[in-house]
């Protein structure tokens, strides 16, 4: 007795389809699984075996064979619960109609009891299979985050028996379906607002600009004068994600196993601890999966006390920055994940953290100051677009009522300037202007003689790289879309030029 059931796998975000064939023969009693499974896929076996006895089917007492094809692809996860189910109760004539399973794509964990789990990677399972016009069958506590995808009908099960029916054709299970855009919410509720910190106007101000075009920024302060507490309203004055950006953003979670209500509907914020490995930043284990880097795609990575990470796990944050993106490379497998997020960094101006305040005594020798901001290499800092120091707040900023403008009004000006950017940039693949190539800035940020002349005696002035150079073209070029204007002035241009912090004077 033979029979063949369509599954699916994933490759990164990558979906694979996957034939499940079972093989059931005379001999003596046994259940084996073949084609590159792993330890998950392995267990599988005592399940399939459990859920099909409960869910009160004969379990055959035969020689089992289970090929998962394509052989050369790992399998891994317990997506195939379900798919070796079917296939061993259609090979057994359990299912009547071979035809019928054939209509369908299978994906899902069994318990004991036959009921159907919810599995990791369902959202991008479900895009690849979207292309192909296809049907899927998988667990129903995966349904809010399948069914806002188009091109696809996704059946939401909760029991080994109610398939079983469907296919059948004892019970009906309409496909669900609902759109994105009722699911993403115009401008979430908020705990954090940033009338809530006082003082610190100038990095507001830094912060408005990096909001309205994905800048990066790096705040240099002493204990206490508010570093963090603007760092984490943030999300507060970013624009809502697009449909596109929150599909990303969900499929890299769902990948993860992280998912949890269906669509991610806010920007993420990533904030891991400075003791965090390389690896979790970057990616990776045995079977890679995302790390902070990619959690934090299309929304912000915020690293407090940036000079304690270790220096390595700092200076894998060079490449994915410049490209958008990480490709871990393992011995068996290489895979690509999206990292496209805007880098927030806090730090001291030296371990005690009181260089230059004007009330406590810095306790630091020249030596431990360099020696502890050189765990930033030269590279890293260049990539800030925004680099501020932020003062000691006076007793009357402290004492005050008020801490300013509210998220909401700063919002809006960060949303206008991001439309204009969306306008200017339609076509290129770029949302921000952060994202812009130096090809496309000789294109969308042309310099009259006046600030070109300024931009060239500042570089020589400042000592700028070509990074840096380039950076302060693009932090001008957001300020003046919050300005509203066309043309980047000269004005935009020293505002720019103000967010830049030599690191090695003391």
């Amino acid at each position: 007795m033979l029979s063949k059931v369509k599954s699916v796998s994933l490759k990164g975000l990558e979906e694979i389809d996957v034939i499940v064939e079972i093989d059931i023969s005379r001999g003596l009693p046994s259940f084996n699984i073949v084609g590159l499974p792993d330890e998950a896929v392995q267990e599988s076996r005592e399940r399939v075996r459990s859920a099909i006895k409960n869910a009160g089917f004969e379990f055959p007492l035969h020689r089992i064979t289970v090929n998962l094809a394509p052989a050369e692809v790992r399998k891994a996860g317990s997506v195939y619960d379900l798919p070796i189910a079917i296939g061993i109760l259609t090979a057994t004539e359990v299912i009547h109609s071979p035809d019928a399973v054939n209509k369908f794509h299978f994906a899902g964990e069994l318990s004991l009891d036959g009921g159907i789990r919810k599995i990791s990677g369902a959202l991008p399972m479900a895009i690849g299979l979207s292309e192909k016009k296809a049907h899927f069958v998988l667990p129903f506590d995966n349904k809010d985050e399948v069914e806002v995808i188009s091109g696809i009908d996704a059946y939401p099960v909760k029991h080994l028996n109610e398939v079983v029916e469907f296919l059948n054709g004892d019970r009906s299970i309409a496909p669900s379906h609902q759109t994105i855009s009722d699911k993403l919410k115009e401008g979430g509720e908020f705990e954090f607002d940033f009338s809530d910190v006082k003082g610190q106007f100038q990095a507001k101000r830094a912060l408005e600009i990096a909001a309205a075009g994905g800048h990066n920024v790096v705040m240099m302060g002493s204990p206490g004068c508010g570093k963090t507490l603007l760092a984490r309203r943030l999300p507060t004055i970013l624009p809502p994600l697009s449909e596109e950006e929150a599909i990303q953003v969900t499929q890299i979670y769902s990948v993860a196993g992280l998912l949890r209500d269906g669509i991610i509907t806010e920007r993420p914020f990533r904030s891991p601890h400075h003791t965090s490995s390389s690896v979790s930043i970057i990616g990776g284990g045995r079977i890679p999966k995302p790390g902070e880097i990619s959690l934090a795609h299309n929304g912000v990575l915020f690293l407090d006390e940036l000079p304690e990470f270790r220096r390595d796990v700092l200076e894998v944050l060079r490449q994915p920055l410049e490209d958008g993106f990480v490709t871990i490379s393992r011995a068996k497998e290489t895979i690509t994940y999206p990292s496209r997020f805007m880098l927030i960094a806090a730090m001291n101006p030296c371990p005690c953290g009181w260089y230059g305040d004007p009330v406590h005594q810095c306790s630091c020798s020249v030596y431990d100051i360099k020696r502890y901001r050189n765990k930033i290499s030269g590279p890293l800092w260049d990539r800030f677009d925004i680099q501020i120091e932020l003062p000691r707040l006076l007793p009357e900023e402290m004492a005050g009522q008020t801490g300013g403008e509210t998220s909401k009004e700063i919002r809006k000006r960060v949303v206008n300037a991001r439309k204009m950017q969306n306008e200017r940039y339609k076509g290129t693949g770029i949302f921000s202007n952060a994202q812009l190539t130096p090809k496309l800035m000789k294109e969308f940020i042309p310099l009259g003689s006046e600030e070109r002349s300024f931009m060239v005696n500042a570089s020589e002035r400042l000592g700028l790289t070509g990074r840096g150079f380039d950076r302060i073209l693009r932090v001008a070029r957001t300020i003046a879309d919050l300005d509203l204007s066309k043309e980047v002035k000269l004005p935009h241009i020293a505002e720019a030029m103000q967010y830049r912090i030599d690191l090695s004077i003391i």
